[in-house]
Order: structure tokens, then sequence, then C-alpha cells
């Protein structure tokens, strides 16, 4: 059988016989473009309330209620993040043992994309900050399930020399996918209409792939046996019986956190350092520039790797690039330095989303736990949104201002390339 055919078949339908073999069989271009847009339309839901939404609704409730727009913001978007980092591991844990005869991870994908839809329906109809907070964290809840089952998909279907080139069109969806969401929440008028433009996409995106593709079915027998201790032991991975993945996941945590660093007090270093005239539209600019370079290697790179074979040098040398670039931050405080630093870390950050992510499948320890042990590698990049103001605010304030917050920002970055090194079951 041909390439192309196996491609055709695939996108028939045609699934292994088994969940938990290796596939082998190349994915067509229809399957990467269905889970492509279900991935795309998560971020969507997502980011259309993070970036517009729920700042316009804190705006709104916050005269009278004691709290700043700002703390308001920071409180609810905060906790979201905490149920965040639970949902994810959770719910790919569950898919990882659902027996259905719809598959392992299309009912979890159905059932987080249409809870989100009307998660955000319920934020539309908020009236204060108890019901803003409530909605934000069913969004997160329902969109994570989904979420988890996506990932989970691509080591469940991608052979290992084709996970670069999947990964690559995966990160090319979120980012159109943050994209999108910005503007429809901005575009259609009003928050009450900008959640349910957002709400509708979420759930039309997913169904593509999940009516035009079987999933994989879990046979009852090779399901474990159910014990609450095995389940929640079970989200720990210990570095020392599984090495490559506790290196994985520690370079994945670091680079994560430099590229958060970097972003987070953005707008005041264009304000306070280069003395910038509107930082608000020079943050603009340089995300538009930063994405641009991203989009145009964040495919490149997948691809790349998949035909040399190779996943460690490019995540090793994507991170100098980007510790090179963060530097520069520090060494070079022009405009013109923010512009070419920022080029720069789009495109370390491009090919770093792409094969870092084939890079993580491909260390996975068991065919059964691959939905739990990708929610908890994603740990590595919501932690980092956490961990990163804590850092960085006394850097600014005591310990040296923006030039050592970006001088401390590079040598993590480029920590985490150096100890990719230490992954020993990939080359």
């Amino acid at each position: 059988m041909t390439t192309a055919d196996r491609d055709q078949a695939q996108d028939r339908g045609r699934v292994p016989a088994s969940a938990l073999a290796e596939p082998v069989e190349r994915v067509g271009r229809g399957w990467t473009a269905s889970l492509s847009l279900a991935n795309g339309a998560i971020w969507v839901g997502w980011y259309g309330p993070l970036q517009i939404l729920l700042a316009s609704q804190a705006e709104d409730f916050a005269p009278g209620s004691g709290m700043s727009k700002e703390t308001m913001l920071a409180w609810v978007t905060g906790v979201g993040a905490v149920v965040s980092l639970a949902a994810n591991p959770l719910f790919g844990a569950l898919s990882d043992r659902t027996t259905s005869r719809w598959g392992r991870r299309t009912p979890w994908i159905v059932a987080g994309t249409a809870g989100g839809a009307l998660s955000l329906l319920l934020l539309a109809g908020a009236g204060g900050v108890w019901t803003m907070a409530l909605g934000w964290c069913l969004v997160q809840l329902t969109l994570n399930a989904a979420f988890a089952a996506v990932t989970a998909a691509v080591p469940d279907r991608v052979p290992r020399l084709q996970r670069g080139s999947v990964g690559g069109w995966l990160g090319a969806a979120q980012i159109l996918g943050v994209v999108g969401g910005t503007g429809l929440a901005t575009a259609v008028g009003g928050v009450g209409a900008g959640y349910a433009a957002c709400a509708v996409f979420t759930a039309v995106g997913v169904l593509p792939y999940v009516l035009r593709y079987e999933d994989l079915r879990l046979a009852e027998a090779d399901r474990p046996a159910w014990s609450w201790r095995g389940f929640l032991t079970g989200f720990w991975l210990s570095p020392r019986r599984h090495p490559d993945l506790g290196w994985a996941w520690l370079t994945r945590f670091l680079m994560n956190l430099s590229n958060a660093l970097v972003l987070l007090y953005l707008l005041y270093y264009l304000r306070d350092r280069l003395h910038y005239g509107d930082p608000e539209q020079g943050v603009l600019i340089l995300t538009a520039v930063n994405g641009v370079t991203l989009l145009a290697t964040v495919v490149v790179g997948g691809v790349w790797s998949d035909r040399t074979g190779r996943r460690k040098p490019f995540v090793i040398w994507s991170g100098v690039l980007m510790a090179v670039a963060t530097a520069a931050l520090a060494g070079w405080q022009t405009w013109t330095g923010a512009i070419v630093a920022s080029a720069v870390l789009g495109v370390g950050f491009g090919v770093f989303t792409s094969v870092d992510f084939a890079l993580m499948t491909d260390v996975l320890p068991k065919a059964l736990d691959r939905g739990k042990d990708l929610g908890v590698i994603n740990v590595a990049n919501a932690l980092p949104q956490v961990a990163a103001p804590a850092l960085a605010a006394p850097i600014v304030t005591y310990l040296g201002g923006y030039r050592v917050l970006y001088l401390v920002a590079a040598v993590i970055g480029l920590a985490g390339a150096v100890l990719v090194g230490r992954i020993k079951g990939v080359d």
C-alpha cells in the first residue's frame, strides 16, 4: 500500500485494531486538519474571554465591589488557573480508562466542548464577580477535558516519525485560535455577543473530527481494576523510574518559564525602560512580529525534525536561540533591539513548540496512560504562568530591574536547552 493509499484510508476513518498498539500507519491530511481545527476551537473558547471579555466584565463589576478591576480580574483568572492545573491530568486519566463504544477520547471531546460552550453562555449572563468566577472555573474545567483528549489522540494515532509535523499543525492552530478568539470577542460587539460567538465556534469546530473519524476503543479486558489509591498515586510520575520523562518535563517547564518572564512585564519594559511613546501599541507590534515568525517556523520545524528522525538537536538549538534573543533584551535596550528579539524569539519558540511536543510523546512510559501522562506534562505549560510573577516582581523591584530580569530569563531558558541532553531514550 502506498503512502497516498494509507492517507486516504485514514481519511475514511479506518483505525488500527487496538487502542494500546503503537501506531505505525501515517495519518492523512484530513485527520490532521480536523484535529487541528478542534484544537484551535478550544483555544478560541479560552482566549476570547482571557484577552477581552473577562477584562470588560471586571471593569463593569468592580465599582461597589471593594476591588479594583485589576484585582478582580487577577483573582478570577488565578482561581481558573488552579482549576486548569488539576483538570487536565484528571480528565486525561479518565479518558485513558474510558471503554465507550465511541472510543476513549471522542466522548470527552464532545462532552468537554459542549460543557465549555454552555459555561461560556453562563459567563455571558453573569451578574457579578461570583457568577463570573464560577463561569470561568467551569470553562477551565470543561475545556481542559476536551483539550486533554485532543492532545492524547496524537500518540494514540500518529507514528513517531510524523509527530513533529502534526505537532506543528496543532501549534499553528493554537496560535490562530488565540488570534481568532480575540477577534471574535472584539468584532461581534458586546460582552454577551462575544461569549456567544466563542461558544458557537468552540462547539462547531470539533464536529469535523468527531463526526468523520472513528476513535480507538479500549477493550474492557485492557482496563485496569479500579482503586482510588491506584488512581491518585498514578499522577506521580517518578523521575527515578521514568528519568527521560522527568528531564523532558523539567526542560519544558524551564523553557516556558523563561518565555513567561519575557512576556510578563513587556508593557512596563517599553514604558519605563525604553520610554516608548505608545507602549500599548508597542506590545501589539512586538506580539505581531513574534506571532508571524512563530507561525513561519512551527510547522517547518516539526516537518524537518520528522524527516531527519531527530528531536533533541532541534529543541536544544531552539532553546539556545531563545536564550540569545532574551539576553538581547537585557543588553540591547532599544526599540530596534526589542523588534529583533521578538522576531528571533518567535523563530525559536516556533521550532520548540512543535518538536518538543513530539519529544514528549516519544518519552511517554505506557500506552494505557497516554492521556494522564500528557496531562501531567501540560502542567509544565501552565505552572510557569503562576511562577513567573512570583519570581519577576522581586527581581524588578529589588535586584536590578529589567536588565537582570531578562538575563535571569536567558539563563533559565539556556538551562532548559542544555538539560535536554540528559534525555537518553530519544535521538
